[in-house]
C-alpha cells in the first residue's frame, strides 16, 4: 500500500473550507488531475482520475466530522482510502492535510505503482490542491457554494480543457446553474466583477502612489528647508563671529588712543599715587612746588613757626588763569637777596 500526503493553508475560515471541499462533484470544474465525480447518493460517489493512464472506483464516505474532517473508501474499481483533516491556524487561516493510501493494480511495481511512489505523484497533488486553494480564496467572503468562485473553470481544469468524462458534463448539464443561459450571466458577473476589483486594484495602488509621492515630497521639502536653515544658521555665526572681531579691532585701537591715566576705568587718580595735594593728573605743567601743597605756605602756620611770610601772588591764581607757572629760577632771580 502506498502513503501519500500534502497539506497547503487556505485564507478563509474553517467552515467555509471545509464545505467547498465536500462538493466534490466541482472538482473537475478547478482540477486538473480529477476527471470526473459523479453522485449516486449522498454517500456514494464515482471517481475518474488520470495518473499514469485513466483509473476510476467507486467509494463511499467514511468517518465526516463537520467542520474537521472527510474521509472515503473505495468499494470498486481502483483500491484506495483516505482522508482530508481541516484545522483553523487563525482568524481566516484553514490548513488542509491530504492522507492518500493505494494499491495500485500490479502492486508496487507496476506503471501506477511507480508513479504514486515518484515526486511526480506529489506534483500532482499538490497542484490540484494549490487550485482547490485559489477557487476558495476567489470566492466571496462567506460562499458556500464553488459556483460563486471566480476561480472556476481556469484554463488548466478538466472541464476548461475538455477532458472531463461524458458523465461528468451529462452532470453538469442537469445542474440548472451550468445551463448555457446561466453559464453566460455568470461569465457576464464574473466579468463585471473582476473588472471592478482591477479598477479598485488601481485605485488603491493610484492611491498609494500619490501617497507615497507626496510623503517623498514632504520629506524633499523638510531636507532642503533644513538645508536651507543650517545655511542661515552658518551665515549668522559667521556675522557674529565677524562683529566680535570686528568689536575685538575697535576696542584694541581705543585702548591704544587712550591716556594711561585719563582713559582708566576710574578716571582722574585711577592710576598715579597720591601725595599731599594731590594727583599729578593735570593737562598742563603746574606751579613749582605744588606737591607740597597750600599748607605749606599757610599764613598761620607761618606765623606759628615764626617766620616771616614774602608777599607774593599765589601761583594757583596764575594757573587759574591760564597764566605759565613761574619756575624755581626764576622765583629765585624774582625773589631779592638773603642777608
Amino acid at each position: 500500500m502506498a502513503e501519500r500526503f500534502a497539506s497547503i493553508t487556505v485564507k478563509a475560515p474553517v467552515h467555509q473550507v471545509y464545505t467547498l471541499f465536500t462538493h466534490f462533484n466541482d472538482f473537475p470544474k478547478f482540477m486538473r488531475f480529477v476527471k470526473e465525480v459523479t453522485y449516486y447518493d449522498d454517500q456514494h460517489s464515482h471517481w475518474v482520475v488520470q495518473i499514469a493512464g485513466r483509473h476510476e472506483w467507486d467509494a463511499v464516505n467514511e468517518d465526516w466530522i463537520e467542520d474537521r474532517q472527510v474521509g472515503w473508501r473505495s468499494i470498486n474499481g481502483l483500491e484506495n482510502s483516505g482522508k482530508v483533516t481541516f484545522l483553523q491556524t487563525g482568524p481566516d487561516l484553514t490548513e488542509v492535510n491530504v492522507f492518500l493510501h493505494f494499491n495500485p493494480p500490479g502492486g508496487v511495481a507496476g506503471k501506477l505503482g511507480e508513479f504514486l511512489a515518484g515526486d511526480r505523484f506529489d506534483h500532482a497533488l499538490q497542484e490540484d490542491l494549490q487550485h482547490f486553494a485559489h477557487m476558495v480564496e476567489q470566492a466571496p467572503p462567506g460562499a458556500l457554494d464553488p459556483m460563486s468562485s471566480h476561480y472556476l473553470f481556469h484554463r488548466e481544469s478538466a472541464v476548461a480543457t475538455e477532458t472531463a468524462t461524458a458523465r461528468q458534463n451529462r452532470s453538469m448539464a442537469d445542474d440548472p446553474m451550468m445551463s448555457p443561459q446561466a453559464l453566460e450571466e455568470r461569465k457576464a458577473r464574473v466579468e463585471q466583477e473582476e473588472a471592478a476589483s482591477e479598477q479598485a486594484r488601481r485605485e488603491r495602488e493610484a492611491t498609494i502612489q500619490r501617497e507615497t509621492d507626496s510623503l517623498e515630497q514632504t520629506r524633499r521639502k523638510r531636507e532642503t528647508a533644513l538645508e536651507r536653515q543650517a545655511e542661515l544658521d552658518r551665515k549668522a555665526a559667521q556675522q557674529r563671529q565677524a562683529e566680535l572681531e570686528r568689536e575685538a579691532r575697535e576696542k584694541d585701537k581705543i585702548a591704544e588712543q587712550q591716556d594711561p591715566i585719563l582713559g582708566t576705568l576710574g578716571g582722574r587718580s585711577a592710576a598715579t599715587p597720591a601725595t599731599p595735594f594731590g594727583d599729578r593728573d593735570a593737562q598742563r605743567e603746574r606751579f613749582p612746588g605744588y606737591q607740597f601743597g597750600p599748607e605749606a605756605v599757610s599764613p598761620k602756620k607761618a606765623l606759628d613757626a615764626g617766620t616771616e611770610i614774602e608777599k607774593k601772588e599765589s601761583p594757583w591764581r596764575r594757573a587759574l588763569r591760564g597764566e605759565e607757572s613761574v619756575t624755581e629760577e626764576e622765583e629765585e632771580e624774582q625773589s631779592p637777596p638773603q642777608e
